[in-house]
């Protein structure tokens, strides 16, 4: 299991110590929900904060596009440091386009669902994804909670990548927390991103370690799946 925390839920003001006692505590990833007020009903943040971290930091840039036509920006978040850019299925005119520019910048390529779209809007792209988000609460805001019905569709979704050329991770994004994440990981999920329930539980070594301890809890009909990236 992959825990890649939300800076969204991290204290703004300090962003660049935030992202170091993340790496002291043993983190690998870190997740940026990049918001633009119009697919969304929020803003966050752009290239130039991400451009601005990057030179102080090792972590891996998860980084999740939720703003309107993001082919439009795709290059300045390349420049910026992303290492994997996650663009939405309801976003993205020409999905497949897009995923493919992604790589062609030299990072790895995501594509997101929201809670009401199936899983099936994935299936002619499936060869292109590194990574496959479940958005398990509605975009826009951090601090909601975990919609049950995500759940089923992380196993969907698993059962998809199972056919040939299917290599994605599966990663949830939403209300995620110790206690839902065993059933995450046996629904088939491996990157969990987690916002106010990880940031606002320090120390994150701690809190690292009980996402670990929840995620290696006992799972009769879990299946050995992939892990990671190399960065």
């Amino acid at each position: 299991m992959i825990l890649a925390p939300s800076i969204l839920s991290a204290d703004f003001g300090n962003l660049e110590r935030e992202l170091h006692a993340l790496e002291e505590a043993g983190l690998t990833w870190v997740h940026f929900d990049v918001m633009d007020g119009c697919f969304v009903p929020n803003i966050t943040f752009g290239p130039p904060v991400i451009k601005r971290l990057r030179k102080s930091s090792g972590l891996f840039f998860d980084v999740h596009l939720m703003i309107a036509a993001p082919e439009r920006f795709l290059e300045a978040f390349a420049e910026a440091g992303a290492d994997m850019l996650v663009v939405h299925v309801e976003a993205a005119g020409h999905l497949d386009r897009t995923l493919r520019e992604i790589k062609s910048m030299g990072m790895k390529a995501g594509a997101a669902l929201n809670p009401s779209t199936p899983v099936y809007a994935l299936e002619n792209v499936i060869p292109l994804l590194d990574l496959a988000l479940i958005m398990s609460v509605n975009p826009g805001f951090g601090g909601q909670s975990f919609i049950p019905g995500s759940l089923g569709k992380v196993r969907a979704l698993r059962a998809m990548l199972r056919e040939p050329g299917g290599q994605a991770l599966i990663e949830v994004d939403g209300g995620v927390d110790p206690e839902n994440t065993p059933d995450l990981i046996n629904a088939g999920a491996e990157v969990l991103v987690s916002g106010s329930a990880f940031f606002n539980r320090p120390p994150y070594g701690r809190r690292l370690q009980d996402f670990m301890k929840a995620a290696s809890a006992p799972r009769p009909d879990a299946q050995r799946y992939p892990g990671g990236f190399q960065n």
